[in-house]
């Protein structure tokens, strides 16, 4: 990874900026997670990242682990940030409090990753990928 003598205090970043952060973050663990499980057409791993990456999918997750309490205090403060922030577009396949609650939840992986807490941000990426996989179960 690149050093910057700079760095960025994440407590003060911009929540929509942490939210762009962490949307690059989780495609790079899911097309890794996919390939590493054995997808590797193209097609394929389009259709399959997006039912990771899709609006509906991170606030899918997000209430299941609010649910189980999984955020921590500091985590949830950066949620509610993110969720708040007002982005002046929302995409036409979604609603707006869906939305809301994706942006929330790349807010969180932004702030981890800018934090250089990766243990955390991986646990979380963790859950949000079972999550999303065991939803996709019960619906087959």
């Amino acid at each position: 990874m690149i050093l910057y003598e700079k760095r960025v205090d994440e407590k003060q970043l911009n929540s929509l900026a942490l939210a762009y952060m962490g949307d690059a973050v989780l495609e790079i663990y899911v097309r890794r997670h996919l390939l590493y499980n054995g997808k590797v057409k193209p097609n394929l791993l389009h259709r399959e990242a997006t039912k990771y990456v899709s609006a509906k999918g991170q606030a899918k997750v997000v209430h299941q682990l609010m649910a189980d309490e999984f955020f921590t205090e500091e985590e949830y403060a950066v949620l509610k940030r993110g969720r708040n922030a007002k982005s002046g577009s929302i995409p036409k396949n979604t609603d707006v409090q869906t939305y809301r609650y994706s942006t929330g939840f790349e807010s969180v992986l932004g702030y981890l990753y800018l934090a250089n807490r990766e243990e955390r941000l991986e646990e979380i990426i963790k859950a949000a990928l079972s999550i999303i996989e065991n939803s996709w179960r019960s619906k087959q």
